[in-house]
């Protein structure tokens, strides 16, 4: 018997000190593979900064909330054991008392917590974007099965200023709009990997990297902060005095092509995009079209002039004031008599536009259209940019090459035509557009000699002193322009009522630094041309722009008195 007994006793040493010594090494990776977790270091993404370096897209470090349903005392099992189940009642009570405190924490009712934490099987987040009150008050439960980890949320100082050119993110901090999404791989980086050990009221207690997380890398762009938030402030208060469904405005290098401001308005705040409007969260500067009306006379004409067909001084007959092509009359407001050619695109005469396009071939005007970026998608790096519409030349008939010759029947992006517009400012070369800086003067695309691009611009000139857009002059710096009108396309035909007023230019005209392109959709408080309505905002625009840019005013440059109807040509 005593035999018996000290073989036992010994079987139970044997089993203990196996346990303890022998198989210690396998208790221990059981134990760590029940409270480790795995967790995913995140990457801090880039911020997008202006071309001075100035923030205006960062990620703020805040915290997250994780839940370990299993911890919880309200989804375990009942034992059967009195003593045992009896305490965790106990805990039920006190775990209730708790999470009733972490719903009023988290600004979320009591009830759905409870369903979100006793209806789940596995680790989920309960809550992001909390900030380090919340989180230090969260601590302070001292809940078992919660968990708090680092969180990162975008944040855009200049909030509605900057909305749809740099756009936002979604949640989990990935480019959703804009050119966070354009250039997300880069802006992102990429996440580590940690593994850590859970105690049992659900905090980290240990734990080692797998992998460390690579940072996002900055995107500097060609957008200067101040001129973009002059040009939305100045475009938000014209909205309002003209009564506008919307409007845009872009502002780019001549020399380099970088755009320093693109604006739309109605714009929306990407910090809080909770009821987000897609109407607002569109880039109508972008990816919407209109059609450009007298705007597009500039490249009509210098189409001629490029091939020899007219020149500046070629005086043209536009009485009686209106022209008959087949059973449609194009007419001007008033009748003009006899102009030159420049006077023509100064004064906004549709019959002479007309009359001077008539002595081309409809493939020679489509050519230049093309050439000049229209009817094709521009290569901007965003997405949603549009190629407009223009026809095939072999589908015009005489009244189609007449229509689009003055801006109808034709649509394009604010965009494309204020690059277009580049052609004029500098030597005859198309631009290439980029939202990130240059090093310096970019070489552009030949599209007209240097001869026609300087006809075309004293031309431009003589719009704002002797023509239709006296209201885009500044004090003490000569500009060059065109203003444009357009009656809005509706199902079989257009809108009696509704224009898009526009004008695009260059300041200073001697030696263009920017050009500016403008549309206003709809105004309705009175005034729809684009002399009246849109080219006030370039002069606005353009004037506080050379000041910041440091331009020195001529004194001498005063703003000369109208000498025409801003209204000639029906623009």
């Amino acid at each position: 018997m005593l035999f018996l007994l000290m073989a036992g006793f010994c079987i139970v040493i044997v089993r203990a000190f196996t346990l303890q010594l022998v198989n210690a090494d396998q208790w221990q990776t059981r134990a760590e593979k029940r409270f480790e977790r795995p967790r995913e270091i995140p990457a801090n993404r880039g911020r997008v900064l202006d071309r001075h370096g100035e923030v205006i897209a960062s990620s703020v470090q805040e915290e997250q909330l994780g839940i370990v349903p299993t911890r919880f005392v309200a989804n375990l099992t009942l034992t059967g054991d009195k003593k045992v189940d009896t305490q965790r009642a106990a805990k039920k009570k006190l775990e209730d008392q708790k999470l009733d405190e972490l719903a009023a924490i988290l600004e979320m009712k009591p009830s759905e917590v409870r369903a979100k934490i006793y209806g789940a099987k596995k680790f989920f987040w309960l809550a992001r974007g909390l900030n380090l009150e919340q989180a230090d008050r969260i601590r302070a439960l001292r809940l078992e099965g919660v968990e708090l980890e680092n969180d990162f949320r975008r944040y855009y100082p200049y909030g509605e200023a900057f909305a749809h050119i740099v756009g936002f993110t979604n949640a989990h901090e990935q480019g959703a709009e804009g050119l966070e999404a354009t250039h997300d791989q880069a802006l992102r980086g990429t996440s580590g990997q940690l593994r850590v050990v859970i105690d049992r009221r659900g905090s980290a207690v240990e734990g080692r990297t797998i992998a460390d997380a690579l940072h996002g890398k900055d995107l500097q762009l060609s957008l200067d902060a101040s001129i973009q938030s002059m040009v939305y402030s100045t475009l938000k208060s014209a909205v309002a005095e003209h009564r506008a469904k919307a409007a845009a405005a872009v502002v780019i290098d001549a020399q380099t092509g970088e755009v320093l401001a693109l604006v739309n308005e109605p714009s929306f705040d990407p910090n809080n995009r909770t009821k987000l409007n897609p109407d607002r969260v569109r880039n109508r500067a972008v990816t919407d079209t209109f059609e450009p009306g007298s705007t597009m006379k500039s490249f009509s004409i210098a189409a001629a002039l490029e091939l020899g067909r007219v020149g500046p001084k070629t005086e043209i007959q536009t009485a009686p004031g209106k022209i008959t092509i087949g059973n449609r009359t194009i007419g001007d407001s008033h009748p003009h008599g006899t102009l030159t050619v420049e006077e023509v695109l100064a004064k906004s005469s549709n019959v002479g536009t007309v009359r001077i396009t008539q002595r081309l071939q409809a493939k020679e005007l489509y050519d230049l259209y093309v050439a000049a970026g229209f009817g094709r998608v521009p290569d901007v790096g965003l997405n949603g940019a549009t190629a407009g519409r223009l026809r095939q030349p072999e589908k015009w008939v005489p009244i189609d090459q007449a229509t689009i010759s003055y801006g109808h029947g034709v649509s394009v992006s604010l965009l494309q035509l204020a690059r277009a517009y580049t052609v004029f400012a500098r030597d005859g070369d198309l631009v290439p557009i980029s939202f990130v800086p240059q090093p310096g003067p970019v070489a552009g695309v030949p599209v007209i000699s240097p001869e026609t691009a300087r006809s075309v611009r004293k031309m431009l000139e003589m719009a704002t002193t002797q023509g239709t857009a006296p209201k885009a002059q500044i004090a003490g710096f000569r500009v060059a322009g065109k203003t444009g009108t357009a009656h809005k396309p509706e199902r079989g035909g257009y809108a009696k009522n509704k224009y898009v007023a526009s004008f695009v230019g260059f300041a200073p005209a001697d030696q263009p630094r920017f050009v500016i392109a403008v549309m206003v959709d709809e105004p309705s408080a009175g005034k729809h041309y684009g002399g009246e309505v849109a080219a006030p905002i370039f002069s606005q625009i353009a004037n506080d722009a050379l000041r910041r840019m440091q331009m020195s005013p001529n004194p001498a440059l005063r703003i000369l008195p109208a000498v025409a109807l801003i209204g000639e040509g029906t623009e």
